[in-house]
């Protein structure tokens, strides 16, 4: 939601926007002390966040909750949720990959592109 709008949560993606801008102004603030700021950017993971956020939506809309996860899921071009063991590879990698910073990095089989 930082790198892409999304109907029905506006206020959530204007902070996660704001993450991105704070973790790269950090990054130039911090890189002269050895210190590596970089933000993971996942689409939808499946996660019990993802079931939570979608009745809300079903309630405004009047659409089925699993009609409501098949139009999210068809973000991503791959045609599925993002798993929770990928967003940890991905901070793993940052971890271990000091050269990376300031960077917001999509784990999103491809939506933002």
């Amino acid at each position: 939601a930082g790198k892409k709008g999304y109907q029905y949560i506006s206020a959530y993606s204007a902070s996660k926007h704001a993450v991105i801008g704070l973790t790269r102004a950090l990054a130039q603030e911090t890189a002269p002390h050895g210190v590596t700021v970089n933000a993971v950017c996942p689409s939808f993971v499946d996660t019990p966040m993802l079931q939570n956020s979608v009745e809300p939506i079903s309630r405004k809309t009047g659409k089925s909750v699993e009609e409501i996860l098949e139009t999210f899921r068809k973000h991503n071009p791959q045609n599925r949720f993002i798993t929770p063991e990928e967003v940890a590879s991905a901070v793993v990698f940052l971890i271990e990959t000091p050269g990376v910073n300031g960077q917001a990095i999509s784990i999103c089989g491809g939506e933002t592109i």
